[in-house]
């Protein structure tokens, strides 16, 4: 525990102990959950997809209609001094509207976002070997999915309610469709086509998603971005759940039904190979 508290993190412009960082009551990302993030994976010292993920930073914060832009070059600058070059790791990246004078929902003028960072290693999961079980829930979040936002309450209430059922994860579902997992992208393999929920402002535009239609469409996959209704999915030979440090997840049961088989199918362990060979391309 020592050991984590006195890594190094970055918090407005200094660096200095994760124990000796502090910020505000009066931050509005303490108040208000007034802010967005990234999580940033890195592998070996070298980021993956670094330009995509301050692409989606920086439409969050459009979103939210918080003004703060860095290149990304100055973001290098800041984020790699965090990197242990010998491991998988990622970055989480924060960013609020910051501190004002009293506490009062209407945007402070002039704010100064506060702009914190600290970097995690990725361990390892083992249902990427195995598979998780998953369990269907009515998705109770707000309408502005798109914004990786820290108000996650909703995320954490769905998740846990998965997690004390013996699920990894929450499938989330509204109107008789499926959107995503509370903490992942989702994806399913229905009458032979790799599917997922079209982008809208339903979902998380993920990085890990992006990646893997790009080579699902490069290596002559069948793919589809559609609706995707819940009874469909309950057909699924495969569903995987996609995010940044977990990567690719089969799950092999929903609803305490086996899908397909009741382990990782094919066309995962094939795409899956094609996700660990393109992170040595980096």
């Amino acid at each position: 525990m020592t050991d984590f508290i006195d890594k190094q993190v970055y918090l407005n412009g200094k660096y200095l102990p994760l124990s000796e960082a502090k910020v505000s009551v009066l931050d509005r990302g303490f108040l208000f959950g007034d802010g967005v993030y990234e999580v940033i994976p890195s592998y070996a010292g070298l980021f993956f997809r670094l330009q995509d993920h301050l692409d989606r930073l920086k439409a969050s914060m459009s979103r939210i209609r918080l003004e703060f832009d860095y290149d990304l070059e100055k973001w290098l600058e800041i984020l790699t001094p965090l990197l242990d070059k010998t491991k998988d790791q990622y970055i989480y990246l924060q960013i609020t509207r910051g501190v004002s004078s009293t506490r009062d929902h209407a945007f402070p003028k002039n704010p100064v976002p506060t702009v914190f960072a600290m970097c995690s290693e990725i361990l390892p999961f083992a249902g990427v070997e195995t598979g998780v079980k998953a369990l269907t829930i009515e998705d109770s979040r707000w309408e502005m999915c798109d914004v990786k936002a820290t108000t996650l309450l909703a995320n954490v209430l769905l998740r846990q309610k998965a997690i004390e059922q013996g699920c990894a994860e929450a499938i989330l579902h509204k109107r008789g469709y499926v959107t995503e997992g509370a903490a992942s992208n989702l994806f399913a393999i229905i009458d032979g086509i790799l599917m997922t929920p079209e982008k809208t402002a339903e979902i998380l535009p993920g990085i890990t998603r992006q990646v893997i239609l790009e080579l699902a469409k490069k290596n002559d996959f069948l793919v589809s971005e559609e609706i995707i209704s819940l009874e469909a999915l309950k057909t699924a030979s495969e569903i995987w759940i996609t995010s940044s440090t977990r990567e690719i997840i089969p799950v092999v049961e929903l609803d305490s039904e086996k899908v397909g088989d009741g382990k990782p199918g094919p066309v995962f362990h094939k795409m899956n190979q094609l996700f660990q060979q393109y992170k040595k391309t980096l």
